[in-house]
């Protein structure tokens, strides 16, 4: 997991999404939409792949929580908001990204339970354009149910046609217009959200 800090009373994003075993371009997709968030004076903490690998299947009847668990739904407790990408598969939201929201039942009980009134930008790849439009509509449909709020733009990106470096770098600038769009957006509607506390 990685925090890039504007100092300690910054706001925070977090980022969620990404594959098993490497970089993909989901998670390099979502760097870039932070990475605008954070030119907006906030922080953010990018929960990824690897982050996402060592959660554990969610057990609603476990009574003790890995401090991996922990630190993510702590740090979406103090989140002003999220990014969430993930990768079309088989027509919806990968098996990790899905496990990593169900752990956000540990909020349940909160004053601001789940994704309460959290502005929360979308983002979906797939390797064609089919996958990413159930892929986002499905986020969507995860986002209400958490009580959350999907800012009105989301990506759809097919990774046949854009490709991303290491370094950041989108092959269509079109695309990386859009995925900083997004962080803009959620750094954007964060100050409407009244600052509720967490637990």
């Amino acid at each position: 997991m990685s925090e890039e800090a504007k100092g300690a009373g910054a706001p925070l994003v977090v980022g969620i999404g990404g594959t098993i075993g490497g970089i993909s371009s989901t998670e390099r997709a979502l760097r870039v939409a932070l990475d605008a968030a954070r030119e907006e004076g906030f922080r953010t903490r990018l929960f990824g792949g690897e982050d996402m690998a060592r959660l554990p299947l969610y057990d609603p009847r476990a009574t003790s929580r890995t401090p991996e668990e922990q630190a993510f739904v702590e740090s979406v407790r103090q989140a002003s908001a999220v990014i969430i990408a993930s990768p079309g598969y088989h027509g919806s939201i990968s098996g990790v990204v899905k496990n990593a929201l169900d752990l956000l039942e540990e909020t349940a009980r909160d004053r601001r339970p789940y994704l309460a009134d959290l502005p929360v930008g979308l983002i979906a790849t797939a390797y064609g354009w089919q996958a990413t439009g159930s892929t986002i509509a499905a986020l969507r449909s995860i986002v209400h149910a958490l009580r959350g709020w999907p800012t009105p733009f989301a990506a759809a990106i097919n990774t046949q046609l854009t490709k991303f470096d290491d370094s950041g770098g989108v092959s269509d600038p079109a695309v990386r217009d859009q995925l900083r769009l997004i962080g803009r957006q959620v750094a954007r509607f964060a100050p409407l959200v009244a600052a509720v506390p967490a637990a």
